[in-house]
Parts: structure tokens; sequence; C-alpha cells
């Protein structure tokens, strides 16, 4: 887990539509974008935390945090681990679980035999967000695991021995922002299950409208609550005001109740950011939103549609508001640590945004530029195939699609023989020599993992200790599920 300090930085893009979207084929085939689809799901098993079921697919992993919750007297196992790391963090975890749920609803259709296991990756998230709402009277529990005690350790999660400190917002501590997105993924994930257990939604809406009510009523951010459990790894940097707009927007969705629109115009926000990511939700919302605009023909959300298209016209690189850079090799570029996580992130919002716009033929223009749903698509196929090997390198940033791929993955358990092959515990400093430095392969191949990405230059070192670009994150694969999906050649 690395630490995701965001910089504020002004990038001028230098390179012009035509001189790598064409050069570079965006016409190529050659993806196979259900197995990507199917691996893009099965990575979540990897970081699954709790006692796994039977049915778990990959087989190196084991049980694990059967006690956390256990220094509160509560039952807090179950979740993800959010990265290479082995602490539970449930503000990226709600926001995986949200992306999850939507990419869900929109392309579920389009998943086939996934769809059954997108489920799945989904309620491990739930169920473990249910516990954390409803362990004790008037405390959100947000977190498992000191990151800083964490994080000084190279062990596999099976057999860790760090202690698993629990965190928790309360009306005295507050925290806006965790519970907006908790809020957020509850409400999503209600929609998902709703046609097929009607019991399961309608607990986890009631949770939805509950942890919401909690966030709005006592607002504070919870990086101030909890400080070094929070910060620097996951600081909600923008506040926690566009988390309840998100969060108003999911159960805006869920419920119809237009008393959530009348809140989200309460908050004044009126962001229009050029990037989407656990931290930012603003640009989420607003494609959330414009859907009713789009394809309801509801002139009350035509607003969002604007700011929806605004963004839009921040990303394209031939728009006049362009403000994103892109690598010679044609890949958005918004930050130099983990930057797949932006692209996966605004990779589904466009490609969702096209869908909506093209059930109704819909067009805007940034500038004297026209967009249509083709011209958002072709930039999403880029990014898409850019990820799956039609890059400088030849790489697939996927582990375990293709042939050239990651290696030398920034995951503890991965990087760690399994429990099968080494049954004696390592301990904590146990796995750094030879494990942690070593220039050999991982071990245990995290099938579906994206990882952080290459740098500005399209270069990727593929070293361990690199983690800004060597480490994959549940959030990076919950947005590309629904753009693998989208472009499911067979479905699309």
């Amino acid at each position: 887990m690395a630490f995701r300090v965001k910089v504020s930085v002004c990038i001028i893009l230098f390179l012009s539509f035509s001189s790598f979207f064409f050069s570079l084929g965006t016409a190529q085939g050659g993806f196979n974008y259900r197995e990507a689809l199917e691996k893009s799901i099965l990575f979540f098993e990897g970081q699954r935390s709790g006692k796994l079921p039977p049915n778990q697919r990959v087989s190196w992993r084991g049980n694990s945090g059967l006690s956390d919750g256990s220094l509160a007297k509560v039952d807090l196992t179950g979740g993800y681990y959010d990265a290479g790391d082995n602490v539970k963090f449930n503000f990226p975890m709600a926001y995986t679980t949200t992306m999850l749920s939507w990419n869900t609803l929109e392309y579920g259709k389009r998943m086939g035999p996934q769809l059954q296991n997108a489920r799945a990756a989904i309620r491990w998230a739930t169920d473990y967000f249910l516990k954390c709402a409803n362990a004790a009277p008037n405390k959100l529990f947000v977190g498992v695991g000191d990151p800083n005690a964490d994080h000084k350790c190279w062990e596999r999660p099976e057999d860790m021995d760090t202690v698993r400190s629990i965190y928790y917002v309360s009306p005295g501590s507050p925290g806006s922002d965790v519970a907006g997105e908790m809020a957020a993924a509850l409400a999503a994930a209600s929609l998902v299950f709703r046609t097929v257990d009607r019991v399961y939604a309608k607990k986890l809406l009631g949770n939805a409208v509950k942890v919401f009510r909690f966030a709005v009523q006592y607002r504070g951010s919870y990086s101030d609550s909890l400080g070094s459990a929070a910060c620097p790894f996951y600081c909600s940097y923008s506040g926690y005001k566009d988390e309840l707009y998100w969060g108003a927007a999911w159960l805006l969705r869920a419920t119809n109740d237009i008393s959530y629109l009348n809140f989200i115009n309460t908050l004044g926000a009126n962001d229009v950011p050029d990037l989407f990511s656990w931290d930012n939700k603003y640009a989420g919302a607003h494609v959330l939103m414009a859907r009713r605009s789009v394809v309801g023909n509801d002139k009350r959300f035509d607003s969002f549609r604007q700011q929806a298209e605004n963004f839009v016209c921040k990303i394209l690189p031939n728009s006049p508001y362009t403000s994103t850079q892109y690598t010679k090799g044609g890949l958005i570029y918004k930050l130099p640590e983990e930057n797949l996580q932006y692209v996966t992130s605004i990779t589904s919002l466009l490609t969702t945004y096209a869908k909506y716009m093209a059930s109704k033929k819909h067009t805007f223009n940034c500038g004297s530029l026209l967009v249509t749903e083709k011209t958002i698509r072709i930039l999403a196929k880029r990014q898409v195939d850019y990820i799956l090997g039609n890059n400088p390198m030849k790489m697939s940033y996927m582990v375990g699609y293709g042939t050239n791929y990651p290696r030398r993955v920034h995951h503890r358990g991965s990087s760690l023989p399994s429990m099968a092959m080494h049954p004696q515990s390592f301990g904590c400093d146990g796995g750094f020599q030879p494990y942690y430095y070593t220039a050999n392969a991982n071990p245990n191949i995290l099938v579906g993992a994206i990882v952080g990405g290459p740098n500005q230059n399209d270069f990727f070192p593929d070293e361990r200790t690199d983690y800004s670009h060597s480490e994959p994150a549940t959030y990076i694969n919950a947005a590309v599920v629904g753009p693998l999906a989208y472009f499911d050649s067979s479905k699309h």
C-alpha cells in the first residue's frame, strides 16, 4: 500500500489527437476482452480478508484476519485488503464497491457468466460494511489494522502478527467522507441485488439511508478524526462535500426520493475536475446524475449533463478545453503515483457516458469540436487496449493476461510462498529477505491485478520495490470491469 499523496498539477497537453490515436492503430483487434473481464473480477478473490468460502478460486490464499474486531469486542471479519498490504481501509474499499456495483448495473447484461462473480465480489464487501454499520451504537467502523505498523512488515495476510487496531467515526469524531462513500456503496449495491435477492437489497438500502444520515448530521473529515490512521495513506484531500454529493446521487438513483436532489442543490458543489478517483467523486456524480437528462430527458438534471460534458471536454485530447496530458504511447497521464487508477476510473466514466449518449443518439460540442458517442468510445478503447498490451513496451499491465506482464508485483501475498509451500510463519521481517528484495518473479501469480502502470515516458521497470508503479489496487480493477464488458467483442 503506497502513500496516495496527491499534488496539485497543471499539465499541458503536448500531443495532438491524430499523432497517437491513428499511428498506434486504435482499430487493431486481437484483445480478448471477455478473458480480461473474467480475470479482472477474479483478482478480488486474491484480496479477500476473512474466512474464505469453499468455492475460492485463488487457491494460494488462505484464511486471514479472523480476529478482526476483537479488540473492540465486535466482528469485523471480511472485506478486502486495498492493495499490496494487509490493512482494510473502508474509504477506498467503499469506492471500489460503488464502482463495481455501478459497472455491474450498467453492463451486467454484457457480462455473461461473470455477472455472478461480480455480484459475489460486491457482496464480499457489503457483508463487511453491514457489520461496520451495525456492530456498535453511534459508531461506524471504518478500518482494521494499523497502517503504520503494517507497512514496516512484509508478511502474508495468513500469518500477519501486527496489531489489528480498530478505527471508527462517531458523532464526536465525524467522517462524512468515509460515511458518504459507504452509503454510496450500499445504495449502489442494493440496485445490483434488487432483482436477485430483494431481502438483501432492502437491507443494504436501509443501511445506506442510515449511514448517509450519519454523514450529513455529523459533518467533518475522517482525515481530521483519524489522523495518522488515514493520512498519508488515504487522506480525504478533496474534503467531504464530494462524498455527500456522491452518496446523495446514489441514494436518489436507488430510492427516487427527490429530497436527495434538493440536498445536492444545497451543497453548492460546482467543481468540474479533470480526474475521478477514490478521493474526488464530483465527475462520477455528474455522469451518474446526467443519465436522467440524457436518457430520461428530465430537464431538472440538465445542469448535471452540462457538468458531465465539461468533464469530457477536459479529457478529450483534441478538445479546446482539454487539461489532460497523454504519453507518447497514448495513455492518459494524470499523476506519477498509481496513474492507472485515474486511467481506469476516467475510462469507466467515458464508456458509461458514451452508452447514455448512444441510447438517444445524443451529441454535444467542446467549442467547435463535435463530440459523438464514437468520439468517446475511441478514446476509451485506446486506454483499455493500452493496458492490455497495445503500448510501446508491448506489456500487459494486467497480471496473467497475455505473455508479457508484470512479474514482480508489489504485493505481500503474491511475493511470498503460500502456506502450502511454506507452512511456517515468516514474521514481520522475515519476508524482506529473500522475497521482497529479490529480482526473482513472484511465486504466486495475482491473476487479473492491474498495477500502478508505466511512467510518463511509457516505461515500466517491473520492480517490486517501486510501489508507485508495481502495486495493484482494488479500485484500479473495480473501474475497469465496465469498460472491459463494454468492449467485449461478442457483445459490442
